[in-house]
């Protein structure tokens, strides 16, 4: 089917404006965690609003408004996880993972990169991408809630309080 008429293309138009249009206040009315850096819990949220949008740009059977509640509701459980989290940390540990040490004063924790799948060529390369060349310099590699290697070198370690919730941190 190449065309079917004028007024679907018209829906198109007009349908797709005002939920974008929609999709924008609500991302901007709830905060920057909802574009913030992705844990799996926003990822979902994000492929959901993404689905979202795409099914009221394309279904006539779905209206602006219901796909605007849509929109809402799915940006108001980002919000409600969200506060859940901050105000109870325990419950954090439900929506997203834990950071997780691979690498303590040189040594690459190789059960922990089994554990996340992840291989001592992807650390490496961490490593390397902060301009370190020797691992034995590296206090600590962690890997992020939101899947990104963080490299701490024996300059930047400090007091080590930065770690206080990673798993493993006791062998550092």
């Amino acid at each position: 089917m190449w065309f079917d008429s004028w007024t679907d293309i018209g829906r198109i138009l007009l349908v797709g404006a005002a939920a974008y249009t929609a999709l924008v206040v609500i991302l901007r009315a709830s905060g920057k965690r909802t574009l913030g850096q992705l844990n799996a819990f926003d990822f979902v949220v994000t492929v959901s609003l993404g689905s979202t949008l795409a099914t009221i740009l394309l279904s006539s059977d779905v209206s602006w408004a219901e796909g605007a509640t849509a929109l809402a509701l799915l940006a108001g459980l980002q919000l409600l996880v969200a506060w859940i989290s901050a105000r109870w940390p325990r419950a954090r540990g439900v929506f997203t993972a834990e950071p997780a040490l691979l690498l303590a004063d040189g040594r690459i924790r190789r059960e922990a990169l089994h554990r996340n799948r992840l291989t001592e060529s992807e650390l490496r390369q961490a490593v390397r991408m902060q301009g370190t060349g020797d691992l034995t310099k590296v206090r600590a590699v962690v890997l992020e809630t939101n899947g990104k290697l963080s490299v701490i070198t024996d300059a930047q370690y400090g007091d080590g309080s930065a770690l206080q919730d990673v798993r493993g941190r006791e062998d550092l």
